[in-house]
């Protein structure tokens, strides 16, 4: 969503719209619910955030605190 190429699905973090709209970062990709990837790279994340593609795949708003909360946990996965 980000960076806009073509990546194995190892390369990538899945983001998540559960039934309850709720918005999570799935790292094992086996959460149920809609889906969009980002790669692991905070620019990209950044960058998908800031053209409001997430909003886009999940027909919805986004509050700003789980931007926030989604890029903690990246940047920790990045840590690790």
């Amino acid at each position: 969503m980000g960076c806009q190429e073509m990546k194995p699905k190892r390369d990538l973090i899945r983001i998540v719209k559960n039934k309850e709209n709720e918005i999570s970062i799935d790292f094992v990709g086996k959460k149920p619910g809609r889906g969009a990837y980002v790669c692991k790279k905070i620019e990209c994340f950044d960058k998908a955030r800031k053209a409001s593609r997430f909003e886009k795949a999940f027909e919805t708003s986004i509050d700003g605190e789980i931007y926030e909360a989604l890029k903690k946990e990246l940047e920790a996965d990045n840590g690790k």
